[in-house]
């Protein structure tokens, strides 16, 4: 049973589904304290909410269908699906092919050649996390896990500096809102993502063993960025096999975390060629099985000058693609005289 049918106040429900609990088997290892700690409210409240989690693995015969507690039917996922939140890229068209952002709960890999952008639209999400539900974000944090060491905090003071113009300038936001939540300084735009630079495929491995603990103890955290996934596995390995039980392994632990803590995960992919049909072909690194392991798959690729987003793969969303354009303020909708600048 997911919490948007909980018989409580639509104030709690709102907290629970901003907090990241959007299912009930989520809470049942929870104690009071802590779920009241984490939603900012009393212990009494979070008792409340409590007592409908389950609590064991026994039969549940209350409502007259024998489930085991803990599974879920096709409707209550359905109703999960319709409660996530996305995350806008802050290019509108490419928001309307991926049906208003990036997805929460879901691994999603971009992949795409050197130069293209994918850096740049890994830095964009995580500060677009930050903004408030109505400008597109979810009020959250970000975890940065650089493994290229391409990560540029200058080139995240730009974005962030831009965001917070943007957002000033919203002449629909009330003045409440303005005063709370526009009060966000580039500085604190900033502090909000939490960087990790990793420099083997060891230490990649262990921080993405150590993020289930690290998140649990940092709820707002909405959105995992890993730039890039493939780096560190692309050299130093003559054993493929267990290069590929690896990849596998620490796929299945980014898919847990997305659902767990319904956040979004990002992974970004270099290319490779691969010969078919009698010609050498780019596509994405790390082989055919890795392609299994993310929710959604989007490629970026050039066209002419223009550079374009396009859905590869998705359970629910059909293949498209948008024109979009890497600018001194981000990632932006393309325009006609978009050229390939220079951003710093």
């Amino acid at each position: 049973m997911e919490v948007g049918r909980l018989p409580i106040s639509a104030a709690l429900k709102g907290k629970l589904v901003s907090a990241g609990y959007t299912s009930l088997s989520i809470l049942s290892s929870l104690s009071p304290s802590h779920l009241a700690r984490d939603l900012n409210i009393s212990e009494n409240e979070a008792l409340d909410i409590l007592k409908y989690a389950p609590h064991d693995g026994r039969i549940d015969t209350s409502s007259g269908h024998h489930v085991i507690n803990g599974a879920q039917t096709a409707w209550d996922m359905l109703h999960e699906e319709e409660l996530l939140t996305r995350i806008t890229t802050s290019s509108v068209d490419i928001d309307n092919i991926l049906g208003g952002g990036i997805s929460c709960g879901e691994v999603t890999e971009i992949g795409g050649v050197p130069g293209i952008g994918k850096t740049q639209l890994g830095i964009q999400l995580a500060v677009n996390v930050q903004l408030p539900i109505h400008c597109g974000g979810l009020g959250g944090k970000a975890i940065y896990i650089d493994t290229e060491g391409s990560f540029m905090v200058e080139r995240v003071l730009q974005i962030a500096e831009a965001c917070r113009d943007g957002m000033s300038a919203n002449n629909t936001i009330s003045q409440n809102v303005h005063a709370g939540q526009i009060g966000m300084q580039p500085k604190d735009f900033l502090e909000n993502i939490l960087y990790f630079r990793v420099c083997s495929y060891t230490e990649q491995i262990a921080l993405i063993n150590y993020l289930d603990k690290f998140i649990s103890e940092h709820r707002d955290v909405k959105i995992v960025v890993i730039d890039s996934i493939t780096f560190h596995f692309r050299q130093d390995f003559e054993d493929m096999a267990l290069r590929t039980r690896l990849l596998s392994g620490m796929a299945l632990k980014l898919m847990k975390l997305a659902k767990k803590f319904c956040l979004a995960v990002i992974l970004l992919n270099q290319v490779t060629t691969k010969y078919a049909e009698g010609s050498f072909q780019l596509t994405l690194a790390l082989g055919d099985s890795w392609s299994h392991a993310c929710t959604n798959r989007i490629i970026l690729y050039w066209n002419g000058n223009e550079r374009y987003a396009y859905i590869d793969k998705s359970p629910s969303l059909r293949s498209a693609s948008a024109p979009y354009a890497v600018t001194t303020r981000g990632i932006r909708n393309c325009v006609s005289n978009c050229k390939r600048i220079k951003l710093m």
